[in-house]
């Protein structure tokens, strides 16, 4: 097979290998702590968990360090990548103890709640960098399979790892610490492997002799270089179309994803072990979407284009999210859960391709940190709107309704530009 020909190219490539293995040990540890706090405030018994709660835990996570977006790109554009992800893994792993300390301590939640959107800050700067990194370690004709491989096969890492914490927290009571400190262990393990980068190989490309900007400086150029991103981004058209694309899509998913928690955790269990272990079987088979998504999308890209790829993903799912969700029963719902995983992926992957194949190296930094920021908000977004239309037991008809007709529009608004670029 042509894909599987592709892949093996790739993975004789030693740079491109030492880089997936920083994403893989990155995203797994991720897996692993977002994991633990998911079930250390949904699933604890002592909490008695809502929808706005939910969406609650979500902005405090997710909202203030999206602000952090637009400075990590300036920042990436001027700090060696490859130090990104060494002292950036290596102060995740220190405040991923501190975290699991105060859930051993039981300081209230506000104190909770700060160290763990500590850790997320950080993560910030890495996704972000390994994105703005692929470039510098594969060919331009092979960027379509190796964001087919690479992201890829960090969310089945990152859904490893969270399989692995859910294990963790069946088998042991009170386990939410030790389950925090297994993903210090894996963060501080990935900041050990990037020192097989070399310093200078991810980029930024800039001239020799260029100082680090004071923070004023920097607050600054965050500003003015933000700008001039979007600027940049205005006039690669494909690129902001698929933007615009994937925030939809996320918005749909995070929207399912609330529905999801309260469906594990009020519907279909009579207690929180239970709830927990349908939570990890639907992890599970979303990431057999997900994989699924790395094996078709670089054929399908082929004969599709990016854009009419991701077309193709929002209209299935306009489609398969009432047929499947609307029983509100696990089977159904589990098959939905691999429909998206799907869907959702092979739309990150064509869209990865064309931002890093339109963006400028200069601006991919700022671009995909503009890219994350979105991400987040429209998560966040979405978990607000659930929380105002998702009953208890988390069965709403009109949200799965409203979710169908935003996937349906977005393949509409894309399928103007289908197979225009390629």
């Amino acid at each position: 097979m042509p894909v599987v020909r592709d892949l093996r190219v790739l993975l004789r490539l030693r740079d491109f290998r030492n880089l997936l293995a920083v994403r893989l040990l990155s995203q797994a540890a991720d897996g692993v702590y977002q994991v633990a706090l998911a079930t250390y405030v949904v699933f604890s018994p002592e909490k008695q968990t809502s929808p706005a709660a939910i969406a609650s835990t979500m902005a405090v996570l997710l909202l203030p360090y999206s602000a952090i977006g637009p400075f990590a790109g300036v920042l990436l554009d001027r700090w060696r990548r490859r130090q990104v992800f060494l002292y950036g893994n290596l102060l995740r792993a220190f405040l991923a103890c501190v975290t699991g300390m105060l859930i051993v301590a039981q300081v209230p939640d506000w104190l909770f709640y700060a160290s763990a959107l500590s850790v997320t800050a950080v993560n910030r700067f890495v996704l972000a960098g390994l994105s703005a990194s692929l470039p510098h370690v594969v060919g331009p004709g092979q960027l379509v399979t190796a964001n087919a491989l690479s992201p890829t096969a960090g969310t089945l890492a990152a859904t490893a790892g969270g399989g692995l914490a859910f294990l963790v927290r069946l088998l042991a009571d009170d386990a939410d610490a030790l389950v925090v400190l297994l993903g210090a262990g894996l963060y501080l393990t990935a900041a050990l492997a990037s020192l097989r980068l070399a310093v200078g190989l991810l980029g930024p490309d800039h001239p020799p002799g260029v100082l680090h900007p004071s923070v004023a400086e920097g607050v600054a150029l965050t500003v003015r270089g933000m700008a001039e991103g979007l600027r940049h981004l205005a006039s690669r058209r494909e690129a902001a179309r698929a933007l615009t694309a994937m925030t939809m899509m996320r918005f749909c998913y995070g929207a399912l994803f609330v529905m999801l928690l309260m469906l594990c955790r009020y519907s279909w269990s009579e207690n929180e072990a239970d709830g927990l272990a349908l939570l990890g079987i639907a992890v599970g088979v979303s990431g057999a979407g997900f994989f699924t998504a790395a094996v078709v999308t670089p054929w399908l890209v082929g004969r599709l284009g990016p854009l009419g790829w991701i077309t193709a993903c929002s209209a299935g799912a306009a489609v398969l999210v009432p047929a499947l969700g609307l029983f509100f029963t696990p089977e159904p719902m589990l098959a939905a859960a691999f429909v998206l995983g799907l869907a959702t992926q092979g739309a990150k992957i064509s869209t990865d391709t064309i931002v890093q194949s339109r963006v400028d190296d200069d601006y991919r930094g700022r671009v995909f940190s503009v890219y994350d920021v979105l991400f987040n908000v429209a998560f966040v977004g979405a978990a607000a709107v659930a929380s105002l239309m998702l009953p208890v037991n988390g069965q709403s008809v009109p949200l799965i309704l409203c979710v169908a007709a935003l996937y349906a529009a977005t393949a509409a608004l894309l399928g103007r530009q289908r197979g225009r670029f390629t």
